[in-house]
């Protein structure tokens, strides 16, 4: 059973690759994973003057992979599942063969061989600490990659658990937000003191080396210092927390296959409500009321998009505490925009097969494409506008109202041209919504950041005209140049939304058949 799961994840992989732009950013992302596990294992292995100091670094970069695999599900909105259990439904198997041979098909692929690599970094420390140790190191290694593949397959299969009921679904998401948001405070906790972990007080050393991740190099530690027991010990440690997880990871899949979703919700009336009453009765009215309630109800698109907005507003606070001064925070509102527009970039590929009523009905297109994108700057604008306007005068820094608000619209017409782009010109398929909203397996490699950060990157490239005069004026101490910013903002921004819901249209009415090829579910 095993192998025959292994070799179907490598076919449907091999055949998805065969799309040029596929697999040009599957083997760019492996290429940069590659570059980054190398660099990790040098630094755990070579980057370090005592072998405390190293075993203290290890344990900090083994914890940055970690939470890694946790929280990059919920920040990309995207966890692979080329097998999903739903299709090995009707087969006598149990609940723990199923687990066993979904869990060694998740060790099919580059990102495990890429974890290995920046692990094995560990090898490199304990060999100059004997035979004993570099052993250890090697077991301690395999069952670091394997604890953390089955932590992140339990984590993002407990919240799809989770969020296939109704209350649950709140609760879900609000947890998916809250790993989001843990991932920057530990993050800068593990990698931002680099100079200092050699040297680490004891506490901190402690720490790193109490926590799962610390295990396996604490183990390489003892073993140095020949102290057998308390080798042995720690890899037994993560042993059973393997099992424990491979156990909880078969109950979780048991209930994804037993427990039906709860419905969506009441569906109101025709002619009320608060959308009813404000959205007008047109074609693209139709559609605003169409995506607003689907954002609203849809357990994936809500996974996709509210973590992100509660983690683009409380981003800058983390950044300030880092850089110790509160300039950032002010800018909450633009982190909300970049964010929720980094997680919009893929609207026909959300529909699926939906999108044939789109291309069959004439004139549809236009009104379509409009209407979505008004129902995501709904969404998205208060929140960003709301903080923009109020936390520069809570914080006292009311001089920095002209730069928060000229950008804002930039990152809002840009948000919205790259949407309306890459949704037509790059979009992808999604599996059948069934248990795990963050499910992405039509997504291979990193194509899914790579197109997030294309947005991201232009959202920051056309803003420099408006940074340019922000800045004059800044260097001239005259606030009527800065706020000669705030027009020419709104001009780039809506210039930008122009042109691309110009070519999103145009694409949809042209490439409607292909599009919909493209989305429809493997």
């Amino acid at each position: 059973m095993v192998g025959v799961l292994i070799r179907m994840r490598l076919r449907i992989t091999s055949r998805a690759l065969r799309g040029g732009r596929a697999a040009v950013n599957f083997w760019l992302g492996t290429i940069v994973g590659l570059i980054a596990a190398i660099l990790t294992a040098v630094i755990i292995g070579v980057g370090h003057d005592t072998v405390r100091g190293g075993v203290t670094i290890a344990a900090a970069l083994y914890a940055a992979w970690t939470l890694g695999w946790i929280c990059g599900p919920v920040l990309t909105g995207s966890s692979d599942e080329t097998l999903q259990p739903e299709q090995f439904r009707l087969l006598p198997l149990t609940d723990r063969q199923l687990a066993t041979g979904l869990a060694a098909a998740a060790f099919v692929g580059p990102a495990p061989v890429v974890n290995l690599i920046a692990f094995g970094g560990l090898v490199g420390l304990a060999a100059s600490l004997g035979l004993a140790a570099t052993l250890v190191a090697i077991v301690g290694a395999v069952l670091q990659l394997v604890f953390v593949v089955l932590l992140a397959r339990v984590v993002v299969a407990w919240l799809g658990a989770a969020m296939r009921s109704r209350r649950g679904k709140d609760l879900g998401v609000l947890f998916a937000g809250l790993i989001g948001l843990a991932y920057y405070p530990l993050n800068l906790l593990v990698t931002n003191l680099g100079p200092a972990l050699e040297d680490a007080p004891s506490g901190l050393a402690t720490a790193l080396r109490a926590a799962p991740s610390g295990w396996a190099p604490y183990a390489v530690e003892s073993a140095g210092r020949g102290d057998a027991l308390m080798a042995v010990l720690p890899l037994l440690g993560l042993a059973v927390l393997s099992v424990v997880l491979w156990q909880s990871w078969a109950v979780l899949l048991r209930r994804r296959l037993t427990t039906p979703p709860a419905p969506a919700g009441q569906i109101l009336d025709s002619g009320s409500g608060l959308l009813d009453r404000f959205v007008p009765p047109t074609p693209v009215g139709a559609v605003v009321t169409k995506e607003l309630r689907t954002w609203w109800r849809d357990s994936r698109r809500r996974a996709t998009l509210l973590p992100l907005l509660l983690i683009g507003f409380v981003l800058p606070i983390f950044l300030a505490i880092k850089n110790g001064s509160g300039a950032i925070v002010p800018f909450s509102g633009g982190f909300v925009v970049w964010l929720a527009a980094m997680a919009a970039t893929n609207l026909y590929g959300l529909d699926g097969t939906a999108v044939w009523q789109t291309i069959v009905t004439p004139g549809a297109a236009r009104a379509d494409l409009r209407g979505r994108l008004i129902a995501w700057l709904l969404l998205v604008t208060p929140i960003a506008l709301i903080s923009t306007l109020i936390l520069p005068g809570v914080l006292g820094l009311a001089k920095l109202y002209p730069w928060a608000l000229s950008i804002l619209p930039v990152l809002l017409g840009v948000g919205v041209a790259g949407i309306a782009i890459l949704s037509t010109y790059a979009a992808y398929p999604l599996p059948p919504q069934r248990g795990n909203p963050f499910a992405g397996s039509g997504n291979p490699g990193c194509v899914k950041v790579l197109m997030q950060f294309t947005v991201g990157i232009g959202q920051v490239v056309l803003s420099i005209p408006v940074l340019a005069v922000l800045g004059i004026g800044l260097a001239l101490d005259n606030p009527f140049v800065q706020w000669a910013a705030l027009p020419l903002g709104l001009l780039v921004g809506g210039l930008a939304a122009m042109a691309g819901i110009r070519l999103g249209t145009t694409r949809l009415e042209t490439r409607g058949p292909e599009i919909l090829a493209t989305v429809k579910p493997r």
